[in-house]
Parts: structure tokens; C-alpha cells; sequence
């Protein structure tokens, strides 16, 4: 990779979406931990009322749980794991989803990066793992929550982290989402997900010809149901597909 292809951009979309890591490969070894989340849905120990919560475990690096206005304790509901792009928190995912989780019924919970950015981008499952065990297990703690509509989505650097999350625990997450995703960090996969993918056609951080246009026909050569839509856009996505992604993962 040269240094040119390495640099770290900002844009700012409708959206607030913003930032992203630059990659030539669409697959990339990791040399740590290999991804797999121990936290599993429970029954809940605890009640919540609809509102938005820091988690309260991660100090000035922490994240989000966000119980939609339609949640009723009674009735398990749908939950994304959300995951920011690089230099971002959880509110660049959280803030402009809440609107459609209302009327969708779906919980976000979205934990920040230990570092500027997730660890696997760089080599290393280990601290954010952990940490989305922990993150998670705070949701299921008080969120009764349905364990056959467990969903992960991410933005950008966090769009990477989802789909490679999200294909080496496959057998957790039903459903998995990346928006301008730049590529899928190779690991064991388990399950067999369906996934949702978007990517503006005029990208300038992650060029749609060099990651989802090589991820998509990849992952379908491999057996996976992909929805895909290309938007003319820029590294981001549109309100019209960002309500529809929230109801794929409602669903």
C-alpha cells in the first residue's frame, strides 16, 4: 500500500457519516484473537424505559444504548450492534437511526472503538472485542431482546469491522450491515448471514470499484444472500437508505 492509498480523509455527508480508511485488498489477515464474541442473548435482570443511556463502562471512550419509544418489556425485540467509522463515537450511528428504530422497534446499542479506530483495521480483535461482549451483555441485562433478530451495521472503517464481526459470528448475528465498507478482514466464518450492502458511486475515501464491487461478487461466489445498492453519492449514504436499512434489520 502507498502512502498515498493509506492517508485517512474527512468529508461530511447528509448524514454526518465521516471518515474512513483507505485499502487495496478486500482481504486482510489478522495475527491476534479470531473475532468471536462469547455474550449471548439472556433474559433480562433488570428494566429500562424507552430513552437514550451511555453504557457507563468505558470511561471518556464509552458508547451508547438507545431503547426505541415502541419497546414494550414484554415483547423481545430486535437489536444492531452499531460501529462507527475512524476518529468517530456512537453517535455518528445512533443519532441519525433513532427516528426509524421508533417506528421499527429496533434497540441500538453502539459501543466506541478503544482506539481512534477498531483494533482488527490494524491487526488486533482483542480490546474492542471484549468490549462489544460487555456492551452487549449491558443490553441484555435490561432490553428483553429477540435472539433470532441479533444485527450488526457499520459505517466506513466500521463497515469493515461489521462485515468481518459479523461473518466470523454468523451464527449470532442474523443479519449484517456495511455501509462504504473498504474491504473484509479474513478470519473463521460461522453461520451464513444475510447481508446488506451500500457504497456511493462517487467515494473518494474508499472507491466503490476497489471495495464493494469486488466484496459483493466475493461474498455471493461464496454462498451469501447480498442485497446491494449503489447510490450516486459520496462516502456516506442517503436518509431513504438509511430508513431502509434499519427496516432490514427490524425484519
Amino acid at each position: 500500500m502507498t502512502r498515498r492509498e493509506a492517508l485517512r480523509c474527512t468529508t461530511v455527508t447528509a448524514l454526518a457519516f465521516a471518515t474512513g480508511a483507505c485499502s487495496t485488498s478486500t482481504e486482510t489477515p489478522v495475527n491476534a484473537t479470531n473475532g468471536r464474541l462469547r455474550v449471548r442473548v439472556t433474559a433480562p435482570t433488570q428494566s429500562i424505559e424507552p430513552g437514550l443511556y451511555p453504557l457507563g463502562l468505558g470511561g471518556s471512550r464509552d458508547g451508547l444504548l438507545y431503547v426505541p419509544a415502541s419497546y414494550r418489556p414484554a415483547v423481545a425485540a430486535p437489536i444492531a450492534l452499531l460501529l462507527h467509522g475512524a476518529g468517530r463515537n456512537a453517535s455518528e450511528m445512533v443519532t441519525p437511526m433513532r427516528p426509524f428504530a421508533d417506528t421499527t422497534g429496533l434497540v441500538l446499542v453502539a459501543p466506541d472503538s478503544r482506539g481512534s479506530t477498531w483494533g482488527a483495521i490494524h491487526g488486533d480483535y482483542f480490546d474492542d472485542v471484549n468490549f462489544i461482549d460487555r456492551a452487549l451483555g449491558f443490553a441484555f441485562a435490561r432490553v428483553r431482546v429477540d435472539a433470532t433478530r441479533v444485527r450488526i451495521a457499520g459505517f466506513s472503517d466500521g463497515g469493515t469491522y461489521s462485515l468481518s464481526l459479523g461473518l466470523i459470528n454468523g451464527d449470532f448475528f442474523g443479519r449484517v450491515v456495511g455501509i462504504s465498507p473498504g474491504f473484509i478482514i479474513a478470519g473463521p466464518r460461522f453461520g451464513k448471514p444475510k447481508i446488506f450492502i451500500t457504497h456511493g458511486t462517487r467515494d473518494a475515501i474508499l472507491p466503490i470499484e476497489s471495495t464493494s464491487r469486488i466484496i459483493v461478487p466475493a461474498l455471493r461466489a461464496q454462498d451469501y444472500e447480498v442485497e446491494y445498492t449503489e447510490f450516486d453519492g459520496g462516502h456516506g449514504t442517503t436518509p431513504e437508505l438509511l430508513e431502509q436499512t434499519v427496516r432490514w434489520m427490524a425484519t
